[in-house]
């Protein structure tokens, strides 16, 4: 977040677009995932650091967000971390999302109510979080934001003790920001 955006919410000039922002307790959650297998927030911290992002299956931004967030799972895999999806959308629809994106690491549905969601204050997709296994949220962001999943990428590699590795290749014409 820039010095500009930081200092427009403290003067309220800005109102924050995620209540749950870096530095915040990540508020609990217990979702099924496609599965039908329960997961809580509490089990995956126990493994170390979680990366949570929730989306809906419409949203281009989303679709364009996930299969970088399905490298990150990918490098992490065998390690203390845990990388989840978190729907908007009903089992089957996202179903299709996962295979369409290529999205292979674990997937929670939030509830018709939108229990997590609002749980997190969110008003946007895709919003992802890094926390950190003692509940703090390290990293948050809206959109699609290329150095938020690079922070993302280096705090778990730094949390892993591994050398961090570029996340987009260089070929890769990826923008800085896309808007959710």
């Amino acid at each position: 977040m820039t010095l500009w955006h930081n200092l427009a919410r403290r003067f309220g000039l800005e109102e924050p677009l995620t209540t749950i922002e870096a530095g915040r307790t990540a508020p609990r959650f217990s979702l099924k995932s496609l599965e039908g297998k329960e997961y809580s927030l509490d089990s995956l911290l126990a493994r170390g650091p979680v990366v949570a992002a929730f989306f809906k299956i419409s949203c281009p931004v989303c679709q364009f967000t996930f299969p970088f967030l399905q490298r990150i799972a990918e490098r992490f895999a065998g390690r203390n971390v845990s990388v989840v999806g978190i729907s908007q959308d009903d089992a089957r629809s996202t179903k299709k999302f996962n295979e369409e994106y290529g999205v292979k690491f674990p997937t929670l549905l939030d509830d018709a109510a939108y229990t997590a969601s609002n749980a997190y204050g969110l008003t946007n997709v895709p919003t992802t979080f890094l926390i950190a296994s003692d509940g703090t949220v390290k990293v948050s962001c809206m959109g699609f934001d290329k150095a938020a999943l690079e922070k993302i990428t280096t705090e778990l590699a730094q949390h892993e003790e591994i050398a961090a590795a570029p996340l987009f290749k260089p070929s890769e014409v990826v923008p800085a920001y896309k808007p959710g």
